[in-house]
């Protein structure tokens, strides 16, 4: 299954995971979300998956949120997601995501994730051996 993966060209943790990707042999489409913003239904999508809703998508770091941060509490999720779409330098990165699976932001345990299955089986048992 490939992962969507959805970046930006100057973003550190989208070339550590770009990196993990590569290195793990995950099959993935890299999309630069500048260049060719998420639409208002990909956004859904993403927040459909998601276990933190528009908390984990929003990122509270970047200046155009600031600019925002007033308004952004008492917006509707349709309004939320129309300044998403027109500002998607908002949205934290990367995000890898799937069919059935979503990350939002780089991190080396959960990344894991997008493993295949007989993989992530292989080395829990090699974790468990080494253990005992």
């Amino acid at each position: 299954m490939t992962v969507q993966f959805l970046t930006t060209p100057s973003c550190t943790s989208c070339r550590k995971a770009k990196k993990w990707l590569i290195d793990n042999h995950v099959d993935f489409e890299e999309r630069n979300i500048f260049a060719h913003p998420l639409t208002k239904a990909e956004l859904k999508q993403i927040l459909m998956l998601s276990e933190d809703g528009t908390e984990s998508l929003v990122s509270t770091r970047s200046f155009a949120y600031k600019q925002f941060q007033d308004k952004i509490n008492s917006m509707k999720i349709g309004e939320l997601l129309e300044l998403l779409e027109a500002h998607p330098e908002m949205i934290r990165r990367p995000i890898m995501v799937d069919q059935r699976r979503l990350q939002i932001g780089f991190n080396d345990d959960e990344i894991r994730r997008f493993l295949p299955r007989d993989i992530r089986k292989s080395d829990l048992e090699r974790m468990i051996q080494s253990a005992q």
